[in-house]
């Protein structure tokens, strides 16, 4: 009898293509929760000078609409990073605060900012 080498190529080929799918990568989930162009901004503002203020972030950001502010800081609350404390008062205020896991994210980002300074020290040297 023939063996069809095709067939057990298949499977070969189909665990190369789950290897490769986007979610196997820790450091592009990792991106996925903290990526975007605020909220590494947001979650060091936070750890800077807490508890934050809603004014307080959107002062400081002033490039960012309210409404992506907003978004930005549920999104980071739903993933556990931060939690949100609403005061009843008048007017309403609510403050900021990074959670346990949230502050774990600072030496990553650290050492992201690190990497960068590398990185742009390298580019400088290889252009002259």
């Amino acid at each position: 009898m023939e063996k069809n080498t095709i067939v057990d190529n298949e499977h070969l080929e189909n665990e190369k293509k789950t290897a490769f799918k986007e979610n196997n990568c820790a450091v592009t989930n990792v991106f996925k929760v903290i990526g975007g162009k605020w909220k590494v901004l947001l979650i060091n503002a936070i750890y800077n000078d807490c508890p934050k203020r809603f004014g307080e972030l959107r002062r400081e950001m002033e490039d960012v609409t309210q409404a992506t502010l907003t978004a930005q800081l549920r999104e980071l609350e739903r993933d556990g990073i931060i939690c949100r404390k609403a005061y009843a008062e008048s007017p309403p205020r609510v403050e900021y605060k990074l959670t346990d896991l949230g502050k774990t994210l600072m030496p990553v980002i650290r050492s992201l900012e690190d990497w960068w300074l590398a990185y742009a020290q390298y580019r400088n040297n290889s252009k002259n």
